[in-house]
């Protein structure tokens, strides 16, 4: 039977709840690689409400360094707001200077891998995912126009850098199909351990919703399925409903059967708690959003012949190797760009467009 803790908390004491969640949740860290990941996605301001506090992901570090050294790494790739925008981001958000040096930008280096064929045959993941030997996943309780809820599952969505998350969005082409690809992309690399970030939450149509909620939690689990079950539950939502939850137990990833989970705490619903449409039209109807969806999948880096110097450090620095060099300018190969950004961040000469 898998546990869900449900503590509360206010983001002046959030400390003692992530203590209460590495109690419940015993980890050996010293000496490890481990990656912490916060929800970002898009550079916002914290009373926003749209990413992981930066009271929380500051509590976290703080246990992670007090519990021995161990190579810690804070990262995310923010969603389809935000492409090559992870230091601004974080900056704007507080999520830098709660991240206390550890931050990294995830998004520069990455590495193909396998993926379900129904979608992609391959998908590149941040490096520093594929390479963690523990996972620290650090959702937001928010909606979602899409899946209904965002939490412990989709957080991981943020492995994908680049206009991929655009792309598989298109390659699911339905909301339905969408929550299985969410659900592809998280067993690419179950997180170890899940706290979310239940202080403020988000009603209405998240993920960037202005209905915030007074909510007054830290939740903690070590499976998502279990974890989304009870946010599911607490939304007055049946959790059986979502598409994503049934897939990710199908899989033998969890149960999202609230009889089967302890709940160490008290679970209460949240009176008239505002979800978006269950259909997903949110999104999938929104004319704006999947035009914007659709212009990332078509952007590729292009060279500036006048600004360009042939030096090779973008072809050096790509993560997917997709640039090389065609007479005194790079090319690109649009089959294996994720259109991370990485080669306009890093040209010397800002040579490099996204056309």
């Amino acid at each position: 039977m898998h546990r869900v803790m449900i503590q509360p908390a206010t983001y002046e004491n959030v400390r003692q709840a992530v203590d209460r969640a590495f109690e419940l949740f015993p980890v050996e860290i010293e000496g490890r690689n481990v990656l912490i990941k916060p929800n970002v996605l898009r550079a916002s301001e914290a009373k926003e409400g749209i990413v992981t506090h930066p009271a929380v992901l500051r509590a976290v570090v703080d246990k992670v360094e007090e519990m021995g050294p161990a190579s810690l790494i804070v990262g995310d790739n923010p969603g389809l707001f935000s492409y090559g925008d992870n230091e601004n981001s974080f900056e704007k958000t507080g999520l830098m200077a709660a991240a206390k040096g550890y931050y990294r930008n995830i998004g520069n280096d990455a590495q193909k891998v396998p993926f379900n064929a129904d979608y992609l045959p391959s998908v590149s993941v941040s490096r520093a995912v594929l390479d963690a030997d523990f996972v620290i996943s650090l959702p937001k309780f928010k909606t979602h126009g899409l899946t209904i809820l965002t939490g412990a599952i989709k957080n991981s969505y943020g492995y994908l850098p680049g206009a991929q998350k655009a792309r598989l969005h298109r390659a699911a082409g339905s909301p339905e199909r969408f929550h299985e690809a969410v659900v592809e992309v998280f067993r690419l690399r179950v997180p170890d351990l899940f706290i979310v970030d239940a202080v403020v939450g988000m009603e209405g149509n998240g993920p960037a919703s202005p209905d915030l909620r007074d909510i007054g939690l830290i939740m903690a689990s070590d499976n998502a399925v279990a974890m989304d079950a009870v946010m599911a539950t607490m939304m007055g939502l049946e959790p059986g409903r979502l598409r994503f939850l049934k897939k990710a137990e199908e899989l033998g990833l969890g149960s999202y059967d609230i009889d089967e989970i302890e709940i160490i705490g008290e679970l209460k619903i949240l009176p008239d708690f505002k979800l978006p449409p269950a259909g997903g039209e949110a999104i999938s109807q929104n004319k704006v959003i999947q035009e914007m969806m659709h212009s990332r999948t078509l952007l590729r880096p292009q060279a500036d012949p006048d600004l360009c110097t042939a030096c090779g450090t973008c072809i050096d620095q790509c993560p997917v190797s997709a640039l090389s060099m065609d007479g005194d300018l790079p090319r690109v190969d649009s089959d294996i760009c994720i259109t991370c950004f990485c080669c306009q961040e890093i040209c010397p000469e800002k040579a490099m467009t996204l056309k």
